[in-house]
């Protein structure tokens, strides 16, 4: 299990490659709700928000029997990262794991998220997927 603190009220998940055209911009780019919406849809950040600052803790798993959310997400580098929202690339920095969260190899491909949270346990899964996209009308929470 890993403990990460988000200050925006918001986790994220996504691989580091595909949102490096961001690099350069904003570093709070995603908390435009239309940025973070086309994020999401296009596969290549699950933004999850939480509904408060503060400490979460994550596990993994193979698989959830009851997800309260899937994400789709696209992976072309074989690296996620999970953390808070606010350590997504942008304002010239991309994430590391000295303020927290970590780093999953998968292979690449295309995944389906699965999230469920309990309190300040958030529980993912990354499954195997053909789809790479959504089609959310509205910001994703857990």
């Amino acid at each position: 299990m890993t403990s990460i603190v988000t200050g925006t009220a918001t986790v994220c998940v996504f691989d580091p490659a595909l949102v490096r055209h961001k690099l350069d911009d904003d570093c709070d780019w995603w908390s435009i709700p239309g940025a973070e919406l086309a994020a999401v849809n296009a596969g290549q950040v699950a933004f999850f928000n939480v509904g408060g600052d503060g400490a979460y803790e994550f596990a993994l798993h193979a698989e959830l029997a009851e997800p309260q959310v899937v994400v789709h997400l696209a992976v072309v580098s074989g690296r996620i990262f999970i953390g808070a929202g606010e350590d997504v690339t942008g304002g010239g920095l991309e994430p590391d794991t000295a303020c927290g969260g970590l780093f999953v190899d998968v292979p690449a491909g295309n995944y389906r998220v699965q999230a469920r949270r309990d309190g300040p346990h958030i529980s993912l899964a990354f499954v195997p997927d053909a789809i790479g996209s959504n089609a959310f009308g509205d910001l994703v929470r857990i």
